[in-house]
């Protein structure tokens, strides 16, 4: 009665805090009388000690949970310092969320109605409904013979999926922090819209015989690896899938099927990846008929996850009906979009050995991968007292991608002549270099593979383990560089840019080298062992320098004219007047330049092209004499690329580096306004640069400083300041 008149008068808080008070009061003042005399005494009993547990745990609940913090913090930290280490550009920031923000779904305004007739309104609830009344629920919901099935509105579905395949090897000699650092990486690529899903390879090399009890408690067992360094590295988590793959048996069931291993649940694979969670994948397939675990390879697994993730077909009936076909393979294709391939190689990239850096920057697969393949080949040749050994043994067998063409998928997909697809080469040289030259045959014929079936939007990331670790690391200080810089991941910056960490085009000078504790390095040694690999497009020179070596013309011989019919004159045309944004007075460019053409290069289909040509220097006479052809200039009259193509697919990266090794390796000369834009490309890949006094012109070269000396310096300038531009508005203007 007390409490409630208390209450009454100073509130619930107020009795609340007395009754805590008098609580205390009388646990920790006793009082007793005891021969007359008031005695006060503390104690405590269980209840005090189970409050102060309490208060541990809650004390303890309030530090992990700020330690959860911490360390959320510092993975949010991380990543946003990952992102603003890609140095995206503008037009790569909104090409990157151009293609990964989801699409919104329609408003109710702008949906499509629904059809009354496929959708009655037969409520029988509170509402009034005289259709319903008028007719039984017998006859309503009866079936309905109909000869067409009824259209059904279709509502927007979940958006799309962008998803890379990882291919991670030799994971067992991976430490934890390396490990983790990939988790995080690939935690962060999920963040920006790439999901990834991981094959793990820890075969190193060797298919292992299923005989052998460990195998598969070993890949079993660097799968959770990765699933843990996953787990521990951010909101997004993985999942071990190890019962997706399967291989067909008996070759009577593959039918024209040319490949055994394939995807047999796609829902196990698709289900983590439509909650955002990463599918990891050890090198274990399972037989059609005996359901009997079975060691794959690394390459045949990416290979059928490549064409399950692609829509392309793995089961084809002979009475199925094509239309249900066609729209479950267009159904697949909507779902999901397969970006990327990753491979994740303690090799890295692919070596080249006529580059300074040592390995491919840039592949394009169109126009390249027949001479890196090549390449890579020219180092397995045995030896003279070898090679009667080696042509006794299984040996290397180095396929030939012919089957691989851009088109390979029609004939996949629409059931054409397959022709046998040749095995990867298998690791049986002996000795570590070639051993390493093998792997590295397997990752480019791999990529070239996955390319092939991929849209040419696709492409390939081929780096170290270490290199994919960094995300948000700091650099060590270097005395060579400005202050401290954070590593770039070369995954992240792929993702945003679409472009490799640094250009392929870009001088060695440019990259600058690593300062060590024994003193400066050489800008080789700063240079990651990073391939960016896309199926590019073919790069064509006239005349082919690899023929003959481009020279100043000779009175009385042969020249090149843009007349020649093997150059498309209105598309090149178009692409000038498109690049330039200029109309061109075609009949006075070609009146100058016929007579002095060096050559010109075309990429793809007239994407990109450069018109090179050969200038006298004023008060030189051009009488085709030895000295006036030996003081000839090599100069970039025109380099000119589309606009829609212009910062995306490396086109006048290929270009640039067609001419400056492939042409013009000596040196080659051109100007350009110095308000142009592009000028910041320009001076990043020229060995130097002149603003010419008294003009609106920058002057840039490439020939290496021992070769420039005064009489071709002036040269030089004189040619840039002679030419007159060929356009047909302002012709009055300097251009």
């Amino acid at each position: 009665m007390l409490l409630q008149n208390l209450a009454s008068k100073e509130g619930k808080q107020v009795v609340g805090h007395s009754i805590q008070s008098w609580g205390k009061h009388r646990r920790h003042c006793e009082s007793s009388q005891e021969h007359g005399v008031l005695h006060y005494s503390t104690e405590r009993g269980p209840s005090s000690q189970l409050r102060e547990e309490w208060a541990r745990e809650h004390v303890k609940d309030l530090s992990n949970k700020q330690k959860a913090k911490k360390e959320a913090r510092a993975i949010d930290k991380d990543f946003f310092m990952s992102v603003l280490c890609s140095s995206a550009t503008k037009r790569e920031a909104k090409s990157y969320i151009q293609r990964f923000t989801p699409l919104k779904d329609p408003s109710p305004a702008t949906k499509p109605p629904v059809d009354i007739a496929l959708k009655p309104q037969s409520s029988r609830g509170c509402g009034v409904n005289l259709g319903g009344f008028y007719g039984p629920t017998a006859v309503e919901e009866s079936p309905k013979f109909v000869q067409q099935p009824e259209k059904r509105t279709k509502f927007s579905v979940r958006p799309q999926l962008h998803v890379a395949l990882v291919k991670l090897r030799a994971p067992q000699t991976l430490n934890g922090e390396i490990l983790n650092g990939i988790g995080r990486t690939l935690s962060q690529l999920e963040r920006l819209g790439l999901i990834s899903v991981v094959v793990v390879d820890s075969q190193d090399g060797s298919k292992p015989h299923k005989a052998d009890a460990n195998w598969r408690a070993q890949e079993t067992k660097q799968a959770n690896r990765a699933v843990a360094a996953i787990d521990a590295s951010g909101e997004s988590g993985a999942r071990l899938v190890d019962n997706v793959i399967g291989v067909y048996e008996e070759a009577s069931k593959q039918g024209f099927r040319q490949h055994p291993t394939h995807v047999t649940l796609r829902n196990l694979l698709m289900t983590p990846l439509r909650r955002g969670v990463i599918p990891v994948i050890p090198c274990v397939g399972y037989s059609d008929t005996t359901q009997t675990a079975i060691p794959v390879s690394a390459t045949d697994v990416v290979l059928a996850l490549t064409r399950e993730l692609a829509g392309l077909p793995s089961e084809l009936m002979p009475d199925e009906d094509p239309n249900a076909v066609r729209e479950r393979l267009q159904a697949l294709r909507e779902e999901v979009s397969l970006d990327r391939l990753i491979i994740l190689d303690p090799l890295g990239g692919i070596p080249a050995s006529d580059q300074p850096s040592g390995y491919h920057v840039f592949l394009n697969m169109e126009q390249e991968f027949e001479a890196a393949k090549a390449d890579l080949q020219r180092d397995l040749q045995p030896d003279a007292d070898e090679e009667p050994v080696l042509r006794h043994q299984k040996g290397i067998h180095i396929s030939d991608l012919g089957a691989s063409n851009p088109f390979s998928f029609l004939e996949v997909e629409f059931g054409g002549p397959q022709s046998s697809v040749e095995p990867l080469p298998q690791q049986e040289t002996p000795g570590d270099a070639k051993s390493g030259i093998i792997h590295h045959l397997q990752n480019l014929e791999l990529v070239r593979r996955v390319l092939s079936i991929l849209p040419p939007s696709s492409s390939a990331l081929l780096t170290t383990p270490e290199e994919a670790a960094n995300s948000g690391k700091d650099a060590p200080f270097q005395a060579a560089r400005v202050g401290t810089r954070r590593q770039r991941n070369p995954l992240i910056h792929n993702l945003l840019t679409d472009k490799p960490v640094f250009s392929s085009s870009l001088p060695m000078g440019r990259l600058g080298g690593q300062t060590s504790a024994n003193g400066p390095g050489s800008a080789a040694e700063s240079i990651t062992p990073t391939t960016f690999a896309k199926h590019g497009m073919s790069v064509t020179i006239f005349p082919d320098p690899k023929v003959a070596p481009w020279t100043p013309p000779v009175s009385g011989q042969p020249y090149l004219t843009l007349t020649d019919s093997q150059i498309d004159l209105p598309r090149l045309v178009h692409l000038i007047e498109d690049s330039f944004g200029r109309k061109l007075d075609t009949q006075e460019y070609l009146e100058r330049v016929n007579g002095r053409i060096a050559g010109v290069i075309i990429a793809g289909e007239y994407e990109g092209g450069a018109l090179l040509t050969w200038e006298i220097p004023p008060g030189m006479k051009d009488d085709g004499s030895p000295e006036s052809r030996a003081r000839m200039v090599p100069y970039l009259d025109k380099f000119a690329v589309l606009k829609r193509s212009q910062g995306s697919g490396g086109v006048a990266d290929l270009i640039f580096k067609a001419m400056v090794r492939d042409c013009f390796p000596h040196g080659v000369v051109w100007r350009s306004r110095k308000t142009n834009p592009v000028n910041k490309w320009y001076f990043e890949r020229s060995r130097g640069t002149w603003k010419l006094p008294g003009t609106g012109w920058t002057m840039f070269w490439t020939t290496p400083e021992l070769s420039m000396d005064k009489q071709l310096f002036l040269d030089y300038e004189g040619v840039c300041r002679g030419i007159e531009p060929s356009w047909a508005d302002n012709k009055d203007i300097l251009d």
